[in-house]
């Protein structure tokens, strides 16, 4: 374990009042008064458990190419966290950051559960990955205070926890706020889903159209087409030649992308075509940007950084000249989550967050409470393919 103490704030000493000297009036003598002591300002205790794998360090070990890359993960996202809290202590509010190394290993995690200091501490943020954070969960059944998915989009039932805050927006999200760009801005008649068979699909395709159908009043049909080989020449004779026809595609295969936006891009040379894709498309090499720009794509996304803006080239400059090398992505992630759990630590507003949005470098931070299992962020954007980028459009 690591700890960082933040700068302790000096407590003011307030000076009495003196009073004019009374005559007693009760005939019994006067109590004294004991000086009451000045209360110091409140400490935050936060945790970070995150995948070091610093036993790799030892004699005769040596990182995998997997666990170095966990390691870089861990130390970027703790440099941005730190880097928050130094500024939230600016503010006046202050912490004791402790640092766990979960070794990228369940057994750790559970074994952390245990740890007295992480059980004592106000926030526990980690472990990273979903397996770990299951181990660490399972463990830490009887504690009350919040623990934090800091990185993963995965769905807080994996983990069960009534005290579990998910940063990142799940899947379901992402379904809905592409309906909900597709109910109000197209408002088409009928919306093509093209599946790959895939049954993972369907943890986007039932919540997106559970949200349709609540949209539209189920005013919009939800077509499922299974495609096979890129044939599209079936669902010919139901495409307008002057409306939008609008394609939502789940898939993540990389031979099915290929074959079937192919045939997409055939038709859209007599109709007009409008894709919205499965949000780790934007990782995607093997997907060509002119391709997706010429089928009017859409995906959605709650971790796109914009490096042009003025708060994030003001981050990037700090992070430089603080640690002498470049932030990434997820120093950023961290340093968003750090200015936000921070804040709501010192307030005491952890089990209010509900009521307390924030604007940070990579997303917002917009939180519903969800019955057993706790806060989930639900906060996603929309994005379109646009000369030769992505740009937001809602």
């Amino acid at each position: 374990m690591a700890a960082a103490c933040s700068p302790k704030l000096q407590p003011v000493a307030l000076k009495p009042h003196q009073k004019e000297a009374e005559k007693p009036v009760a005939t019994q003598p006067a109590k004294e008064n004991k000086p009451v002591k000045a209360e110091g300002p409140k400490v935050s205790t936060i945790s970070l458990l995150l995948p070091f794998d610093l036993n790799h360090l030892a004699p005769g070990a040596s990182y995998t190419t997997v666990s170095l890359h966990e390691a870089d993960i861990a130390l970027d996202y703790y440099r941005g966290f730190k880097l928050a809290l130094d500024s939230l202590t600016a503010q006046g509010y202050n912490y004791k950051l402790q640092v766990f190394d979960t070794r990228g290993d369940k057994a750790q995690a559970h074994s952390l559960a245990n740890n007295p200091s992480v059980r004592a501490s106000d926030l526990i943020v980690g472990p990273v990955y979903p397996e770990d954070m299951k181990a660490f969960t399972g463990n830490f059944t009887s504690a009350k205070q919040p623990v934090v998915s800091p990185l993963s989009p995965a769905s807080p039932a994996t983990y069960k926890s009534a005290q579990m805050i998910t940063m990142m927006p799940t899947l379901e999200y992402h379904a809905w706020a592409a309906a909900k760009y597709i109910n109000d801005k197209i408002t088409p008649e009928k919306i093509f889903v093209l599946r790959s068979g895939f049954a993972a699909e369907n943890d986007y395709l039932i919540p997106f159209k559970k949200a349709i159908d609540s949209l539209s009043k189920k005013q919009t049909q939800i077509i499922n087409i299974t495609v096979i080989h890129g044939q599209l020449g079936n669902i010919i004779p139901q495409l307008s030649y002057s409306d939008k026809n609008v394609f939502v595609i789940p898939a993540t295969d990389q031979h099915f992308l290929t074959v079937t936006l192919r045939a997409l891009d055939t038709l859209s040379r007599q109709y007009p075509v409008t894709v919205f894709g499965h949000p780790n498309w934007a990782n995607y090499s093997f997907l060509k940007t002119d391709l997706l720009q010429r089928l009017n794509t859409h995906i959605t996304s709650a971790d796109r950084i914009n490096f042009k803006a003025p708060g994030t080239l003001a981050f990037m400059r700090l992070y430089r000249e603080t640690y002498h090398t470049e932030a990434t992505a997820f120093a950023i992630k961290g340093f968003d989550e750090g200015m936000y759990l921070g804040a709501q630590a010192a307030t005491g507003n952890l089990k209010n967050i509900t009521q307390t949005d924030y604007t940070g470098l990579h997303n917002r931070f917009v939180f519903q409470k969800k019955n057993g299992l706790g806060w989930v962020n639900t906060h996603v954007d929309v994005y379109k393919y646009a000369n030769f980028e992505l740009k937001k459009v809602e």
